[in-house]
């Protein structure tokens, strides 16, 4: 079954603003201050670094093609990839907060 129209972009679109919102929590947290790093620290790197691997693929895997042309196997990759990438930026987040 096709993916609704406009799903690939609406996909694509939603992975890049949560892409950009990780990107300025990681410059205000402070990425490059010379502390040394904590335990809490390396957890946050590690998800936010997960968190915008798969939210990078997404448009990659949402606009692959796919046999037979009416299948919808790329944009299902890619909505798995999303569902992984956005909670991992939001814990990333949250553990910083937290700790």
């Amino acid at each position: 079954m096709p993916s609704p129209t406009g799903s690939v972009v609406a996909i694509s679109g939603a992975s890049a603003t949560i892409f950009s919102i990780g990107i300025v929590f990681l410059g205000y947290w402070g990425l490059y201050e010379p502390t040394k790093w904590r335990v809490s620290d390396i957890f946050v790197f590690g998800f936010a670094l997960f968190g915008f691997a798969c939210l990078g693929l997404v448009p990659w895997m949402a606009t692959s093609s796919v046999e037979p042309e009416n299948s919808d196997a790329g944009i299902r990759r890619a909505r798995r990839l999303f569902l992984a990438g956005a909670p991992a930026i939001w814990l990333a987040v949250a553990i910083s907060v937290i700790f």
